[in-house]
């Protein structure tokens, strides 16, 4: 593969995903003076893979090499935690391919994702593609609209609210119950 296509993949695809990746990497590893070293591992792993073949999907690529990479970690501590092992069971991702099946269900989220945010009132749904598809900071969408920050702040709540609470009407039960867990937990 072409270094200078795969920097241009790298820089574009990966690099944007940085903040989500550290979260990720807060929420499943204990040791916070670590995330910077796991996150560089992770970006080589990712790099070199590249250099045989891009992915054809990028997060998930990302995230199924960190998962491997905590994984890896932990099996590689003379001592495990009780903690560790809890937190390895969160990471419950599967390894395969997906099958027909899943690949039907999966387009099937997708077209009432989108019929969820097409549902959206139209300021909602602008400022919340803004935000969470797009990637763009909250002063950038407040801006580039011309209203306050603590209303793209309001707009993108409500527009996550109504989008889980459509999705939490037609999902799959164990996900249902999961946007179910979160809701609650973000209310307490």
């Amino acid at each position: 593969m072409n270094r200078s296509a795969v920097d241009l993949w790298f820089m574009e695809e990966v690099l944007p995903l940085e903040a989500a990746l550290t979260g990720y990497l807060r929420r499943k590893w204990r040791e916070a003076n670590e995330i910077p070293d796991l996150r560089q591992e992770i970006y080589t792993r990712v790099y070199e893979a590249a250099t045989v073949a891009i992915p054809e999907l990028t997060k998930p690529f990302l995230f199924m090499t960190a998962r491997n990479l905590l994984i890896d970690r932990a099996r590689r501590a003379q001592v495990v935690s009780i903690e560790t092992v809890i937190d390895l069971e969160d990471l419950d991702v599967a390894d395969t391919v997906p099958d027909p099946e899943r690949n039907a269900v999966g387009r099937e989220a997708v077209r009432l994702l989108q019929a969820a945010i097409n549902r959206l009132p139209p300021r909602c749904r602008e400022v919340t593609l803004l935000r969470k598809v797009h990637g763009l900071p909250q002063r950038d969408v407040a801006r580039r609209m011309g209203i306050s920050e603590s209303t793209v702040e309001q707009q993108v709540a409500k527009g996550v609210r109504l989008i889980a609470d459509a999705m939490a009407d037609i999902a799959p039960e164990p996900i249902a119950r999961r946007l179910g867990r979160a809701r609650k937990a973000g209310r307490s």
